[in-house]
């Protein structure tokens, strides 16, 4: 019998005993009333009684509801998306444990109000003596086990084996990052983050991060294929105050020559960005803090790339709160310039007196730069464009990662709260000079540009399929079965890719060495699985974003997975999530 007909058989059994159950104590409550009134603690106790079976009853009810949906979902995507019984992968069975804790975290973010509400929450137990370690307990135990490597780079390493063991690779991060609070002006004042070496620390311990990282593929690949245990980093944890990201960005968008076509906010970065560094004078709104603040970060992103080019880890510059992202653009397209460049084509005459262009490989990962494109911003497809473009004339390999965005509904707020405001003194963190918000406020104008982006891309890998050095890499970043189906189409159309009879797409070395899809750990498993068992290759075709650190530290990217899911880009990802993890737990007790 499937789970679907017994978590049916199970909910009407469940919906018959429960209104048995209160009828039952609807009468004895009345036949004790007619005869003798009970005491006050009497009618306490029983009164809590019938409310905890009541919420039993409701709980359960509502748990296998959830798993008959859910198992109506698999059902529904095994046959959309069928992929022969022979290419499945065995895979050893998820713990009762972990599919419990992801019902219940998912429950939690299906409820819009409490992910609202979480911060403060939160904020009000953990400064209550005794109820602080209480909190943390339970956050552990339950969103941090869920999305979290673990406290430490080392801690990660038994997550990393047992996903390289089903073939998937790790994008690996200590995740550090400016705090939502902050983020919207609403938090600790800046100033005392600078007081401390924070930043610093996080610049070490990246650079022990791909030290781990590289340790961990010298063991399992040799040379500079194949190897699929990359890096991220976030520029606004690696300076003792983001505000000079934020005015960097300000000067930036102030100053920046027009390009044609015109790139819309926060527009197209330029080889001159940084040229303000080495400027003997501040301008505009850059202090000469900010200037040395600057200046030092890059010197850190030297030190880091030059570490992960000696490594052969790749580098991946996630994307930010878009009043910070034209610095982040200008700090990245300066690394791509410097670390990716391509060998140059060496001239040699022939015996009949002609020339041949000779490409040498590099001697180096490429490309060894990421850049992280989000497709909710309106400026991501004319940006893309302008990038491939000017890879190409500047002799350089272009590193892509392309997602959707995961700050949309800071964005809308704080811009709404420019456009709203008529006082010129109110705070607000949005520089975009538009009048209309930076990002798409409709998920369809996020998808048709995400998808329109994959198809732009994948051509343009097709284009570069046969060179000694791949000029560009992609990782596309989805947690949309529609796009990431969309991506495999595309390389069997464009021959990048060669479908067998049991649906599996065979691709090669030179094509898995320019493209990599993704996925955050702890979401969207079963599409995970789907894409190992769909597409064949000799090293990981698909990676998952795992962060560490410590719990404190990763609060901050803990309560932005929360709010993804339940925003309105996240499409109901948190229900779809709770109710397959309801079918399998169901499916695994009836075993």
């Amino acid at each position: 019998m499937s789970s679907c007909a017994l978590a049916s058989r199970l909910l009407t059994r469940s919906r018959s005993t429960a209104v048995h159950t209160s009828r039952s104590r609807r009468a004895r409550a009345a036949s004790t009333t007619s005869t003798a009134p009970p005491s006050d603690r009497s009618s306490f106790f029983r009164l809590t009684a019938l409310g905890f079976v009541s919420a039993a009853g409701a709980g359960t009810y509502v748990f296998l509801r959830d798993a008959r949906a859910g198992a109506e979902e698999l059902a529904a995507l095994n046959e959309r998306n069928p992929v022969g019984t022979t290419a499945k992968r065995e895979r050893p069975l998820t713990p009762l444990s972990t599919l419990i804790r992801t019902y219940v975290v998912y429950s939690f973010c299906s409820v819009p109000a409490l992910v609202d509400w979480a911060p403060g929450i939160l904020a009000a137990l953990s400064a209550v003596p005794g109820l602080k370690q209480v909190t943390e307990a339970v956050v552990r135990a339950t969103f941090f086990n869920q999305f979290v490597g673990g406290d430490t780079a080392e801690d990660a390493l038994p997550l990393i084996e047992e996903l390289r063991a089903q073939n998937t690779g790790c994008l690996f991060a200590y995740s550090v990052e400016v705090d939502e609070t902050e983020a919207a002006g609403h938090g600790p004042a800046q100033e005392s983050r600078a007081v401390t070496s924070v930043h610093k620390q996080v610049v070490r311990e990246t650079l022990h991060c791909i030290d781990v990282a590289a340790d961990y593929e010298d063991k399992h690949t040799t040379g500079r294929t194949g190897r699929r245990t990359w890096v991220a980093i976030k520029l606004s944890a690696m300076v003792p105050d983001a505000e000079s990201l934020r005015r960097l960005s300000q000067y930036l968008v102030s100053t920046r020559p027009r390009v044609n076509p015109p790139v819309a906010f926060p527009g197209c970065p330029l080889p001159t960005d940084l040229d303000v560094l080495s400027s003997p004078s501040v301008t505009g709104t850059l202090t000469q803090r900010d200037i040395a603040v600057l200046r030092e970060l890059r010197e850190d992103l030297l030190v880091i790339c030059t570490r992960a080019q000696a490594r052969g880890v790749r580098l991946i510059f996630d994307a930010e709160y878009s009043w910070y992202e034209p610095a982040i653009d200008a700090f990245t397209l300066d690394m791509m310039r410097h670390f990716n460049k391509v060998p140059q084509r060496t001239k040699k005459s022939s015996w009949f007196g002609s020339v041949r262009q000779l490409e040498q490989p590099s001697k180096t990962v490429q490309p060894l730069v990421y850049a992280t494109y989000q497709a909710y911003l309106r400026r991501t497809p004319e940006y893309l464009a302008q990038s491939i473009a000017a890879a190409r004339d500047g002799g350089y390999s272009l590193g892509v990662k392309l997602v959707r965005g995961a700050y949309h509904p800071h964005e809308v707020a704080a811009h709404s709260a420019v456009a709203s405001s008529s006082d010129q003194s109110t705070h607000s963190l949005s520089i975009s000079p538009d009048a209309e918000p930076p990002v798409w406020t409709e998920k369809a104008d996020s998808d048709a540009r995400y998808n329109a982006c994959v198809r732009e891309l994948i051509a343009a890998v097709r284009a570069d399929v046969g060179n000694a050095t791949p000029t560009i890499g992609v990782l596309f970043g989805t947690h949309n079965w529609e796009s990431a189906n969309l991506i495999v189409d595309e390389l069997v159309r464009q021959g990048l890719g060669q479908p067998d009879a049991q649906g599996v797409v065979h691709v090669g070395d030179e094509v898995a060495e320019r493209v990599t899809m993704g996925q955050l750990y702890g979401m969207t498993a079963a599409l995970t699985n789907y894409l190992v068992d769909r597409i064949h290759s000799s090293s990981p075709f698909v990676i998952k974003y795992i962060p560490y650190g410590q719990l404190s530290e990763v609060m901050p990217y803990l309560s932005r997975r929360a709010i993804e899911n339940k925003s309105v880009l996240g499409n109901g990802t948190a229900q779809e999530e709770r109710r397959r993890a309801a079918a399998e737990i169901v499916a695994r007790i009836l075993r």
